[in-house]
């Protein structure tokens, strides 16, 4: 019986827009965005900031000397920023529902500080609320030093959430990160990219609408 829901943020959670990000990245100079950006699990200084291996502050002085330029870290926050489309309100309502319902429900997310600044603020939402109104624990990867698709960061969350594979239901739009999930024997629901998951959701746990 599924207890534990653990939800990814881009293209789940938020609506992610890949197109926007490298044109904001392309903004600040960074002629070869494509190149360094991934929709799904980022490598170069950007994998490294996500991984926690560099600080903010050390992201924005590596980035300044690929670009030529000194950048402020208010660029960096809106390039960044650049990969959130939209927050539907849609999505955070059912969020609510099933922490109404019993379940636990966290995050688990290959993301950085400057996104986090964002979401942990009160302009997450629209309405005032940060991220963490909506969930019961945030699993980050720059805190957990730990990327999906490593089994590790999904061991992490099943400790922290004292939940077991069999009880946890884990949302993801990347296939990799489903398929690391399923070989620990997590439940899996895979939308696609922006897709609506809140009716698919609602049948597979048998919710009533």
């Amino acid at each position: 019986m599924i207890r534990n829901i653990a939800f990814d943020l881009g293209g789940v959670v938020v609506a992610l827009s890949y197109e926007q990000a490298v044109k904001r990245f392309e903004e600040l100079g960074l002629r070869d965005a494509r190149k360094h950006l991934d929709a799904f699990c980022q490598k170069g200084i950007f994998g490294d900031l996500e991984k926690g291996m560099i600080s903010p502050e050390e992201f924005r002085a590596e980035l300044s000397q690929l670009v030529g330029r000194e950048l402020s870290h208010d660029e960096c926050k809106y390039a960044w920023h650049g990969y959130v489309e939209a927050v539907p309100q849609k999505n955070l309502q059912m969020l609510l529902r099933l922490r109404e319902l019993g379940y636990k429900v966290c995050l688990l997310s290959n993301t950085n500080p400057y996104m986090m600044q964002w979401a942990k603020s009160n302009e997450f939402d629209g309405n005032g609320h940060s991220i963490e109104y909506y969930f019961d624990h945030l699993y980050l990867s720059y805190e957990c030093k730990q990327m999906k698709p490593s089994a590790e960061i999904f061991r992490m969350m099943l400790d922290g959430q004292q939940s077991s594979a069999e009880e946890t239901l884990f949302i993801d739009d990347g296939q990799k990160n489903i398929e690391a999930a399923k070989a620990l024997g997590i439940h899996t629901l895979f939308p696609e990219n922006n897709e609506d998951w809140t009716e698919p959701l609602e049948r597979l746990l048998g919710i009533d609408k």
